[in-house]
């Protein structure tokens, strides 16, 4: 069998020496892989503050490694804090910039660290949704220093100070407008592929915050029933604004990661439904929200019991329990890597639609070999994130036609526009196998997502793979049939070659195969031998490679046309 059998054997014995991998992992095509990346005082990004021109390319570079990090984890979605405090990380004209950035608030940078994120997100195949902090404004200095930007200062009567904490007020209708407005402005100006909604509740009792002046006796409606429905009138109007610019634009929150009492489990008081009144359940059932990633950061029967509530009420959309594996750090708590693996398989067997970690930097740092755990045992294969079934928009593209090689590079014919004049609207899936034709439900074919171009380099573990096939996916995750390539096969690199490729591929892991691993035999193929470069001098994933060609599907009167290339031009 031909699947770089070498990375997975060399995993198998990492595991089996630490006589940890008791589950049987199945490997999803369809799974949301998300990260919280925090900008607030820069405790993710930026370290750097950009303040000259130098510092800036730091601050950029500072972002490009991390999201390297990500992308070799096979990470698919950044949740990227946009939105920290009534401040931003953008040019906004509503709200002023975050401190975060330059080192003073206000300041702008000479760039858009919003654009360049997206940007560099969407280079690597990942989505980026744009976080933003609901309704917390911070203390009431932070507000003053952002001068006459400041909410408190041109919306005063939607905020409301309760021991030197500032709030958006929920039973105000207005506040409504005015988050759904920042959300809008996003979408209108930025390629975001979601928006999250943070602290979309009422502040916990310890805050003593309370709008009940503004609440009137109404027949049906309890005080609770009030709370909870200004909650959802902020999140049905930013739906309304995002969708009536980008339909596609997933909407998400972040909600409490206990909804509420269970029958026989207790939430302790910090649930949605009663503690903070949020209902997100209620919001996947109206469609008004697309996903939800509930901050589950428990452990034992404050975590399994919740999370198949959250199973059994998805209303067909994605839950992705996000993880506390801050708790890892010894400076944060005492969990160790078996509780995180634990509830990982757990969310993954569920079904319930992925995994999400908090925060960026725990994962990057590998504490305690989280990073690690999720290269080799978790995602080894890139993943989709899920289709919107629950959309109006269910139609796939075209098929893409006439795919073919040539000089280490495929190519293929797409009769739709790729963008609506201004947006792409639709990128391309890569899969390859050493098995005709090739099977695009298969999680270990796919090799490459959201290639916003009709041609693709062959790089990676891309090499080791004899033949190729290529979809089109519009903005909806809506996939079309797989156009494969035409019956020519072209003589496969050298045992040394794919090695070397491999290794460059999984660069900055340790799931790097081992010398006895990489003895493993690859398929037979009949070509004369050609010379392969040596692995020493290979530089990062990005080395070029070439791709064997296949055999038509039916040459029975027909000699196979072999190929011969000199593949260490490609690994030079």
């Amino acid at each position: 069998m031909r699947k770089i059998a070498y990375i997975i054997i060399f995993m198998a014995a990492i595991l089996a020496a630490n006589a940890q991998n008791i589950y049987d992992v199945q490997y999803p095509k369809y799974e949301e892989r998300a990260v919280w990346l925090a900008t607030i005082g820069g405790i993710d990004w930026p370290r750097t503050k950009a303040t000259d021109a130098a510092s800036t390319e730091r601050q950029k570079q500072e972002l490009c490694t991390i999201l390297d990090r990500l992308q070799q984890a096979n990470i698919n979605v950044v949740i990227l804090q946009t939105r920290i405090r009534g401040s931003v990380i953008y040019p906004s004209d509503i709200e002023t910039w975050d401190e975060a950035i330059t080192g003073k608030a206000g300041r702008a940078p000479s760039y858009d660290p919003l654009a360049f994120a997206i940007d560099e997100c969407h280079r690597r195949g990942m989505e980026l949704h744009a976080w933003l902090v609901s309704i917390p404004l911070g203390t009431s200095q932070r507000q003053r220093s952002y001068g006459t930007m400041s909410v408190t200062r041109h919306h005063p009567t939607l905020t409301k100070t309760v021991g030197g904490e500032v709030f958006m007020i929920p039973g105000q209708p207005e506040t409504a407008d005015y988050i759904a407005s920042i959300a809008r402005e996003i979408t209108e100006r930025y390629d975001v592929d979601g928006i999250n909604l943070d602290y979309i509740r009422y502040p916990e009792s310890s805050y003593r915050f309370s709008d009940d002046n503004l609440y009137k006796a109404r027949s049906g409606m309890t005080k609770a029933d009030w709370k909870r429905e200004n909650i959802t009138r902020i999140v049905r109007r930013i739906h309304d604004e995002v969708k009536a610019v980008k339909p596609w634009v997933k909407l998400s929150s972040s909600p409490i990661g206990k909804y509420r009492n269970l029958t026989r489990y207790r939430t302790g008081g910090w649930d949605c439904y009663d503690g903070v009144y949020q209902d997100p359940q209620a919001w996947l059932r109206d469609n008004i929200q697309d996903m939800l990633f509930p901050m589950m950061y428990f452990l034992g029967d404050h975590f399994y019991p919740f999370i198949y509530n959250w199973a059994e009420n998805s209303y067909g959309h994605p839950v992705v329990p996000g993880l506390g594996i801050y708790f890892l750090d010894p400076r944060e708590g005492r969990w160790q890597l078996n509780d995180v693996r634990a509830e990982m398989h757990t969310a993954r067997n569920t079904g319930i639609g992925g995994i999400a970690f908090y925060r960026s930097e725990f994962l990057t740092r590998n504490v305690k070999g989280i990073y690690d755990a999720t290269c080799e045992e978790f995602f080894p294969y890139p993943a989709l994130t899920t289709p919107m079934t629950w959309s109006d928009d269910t139609t796939a593209p075209s098929q893409p036609t006439n795919l073919k090689y040539k000089d280490g590079i495929i190519s293929w014919n797409f009769n739709e526009p790729l963008t609506d004049g201004r947006w792409p609207i639709v990128h391309f899936n890569i899969y390859g196998s050493n098995h005709y034709p090739v099977d695009i439900t298969r999680p270990e074919n796919l090799l490459a997502q959201r290639i916003p171009t009709t041609q693709y380099t062959i790089a990676g573990r891309a090499l080791t793979k004899s033949f190729y096939a290529v979809t089109a996916v519009d903005r909806f995750g809506n996939e079309s049939t797989p156009v494969q390539e035409a019956a020519t096969i072209t003589e496969r690199p050298s045992r040394d070659a794919i090695i070397a490729a491999v290794r460059q591929h999984f660069t900055g892991t340790s799931s790097a195969p081992s010398a006895s691993a990489s003895s493993k035999k690859t398929k037979k193929v009949k070509t004369p031998k050609t010379k392969a470069a040596k692995p020493e001098k290979a530089k990062t994933e990005k080395v070029k490679e070439e791709k064997p060609k296949a055999e038509k599907a039916k040459p029975e009167k027909k000699k196979t046309e072999v190929r011969t290339v000199d593949f260490s031009k490609y690994l030079e």
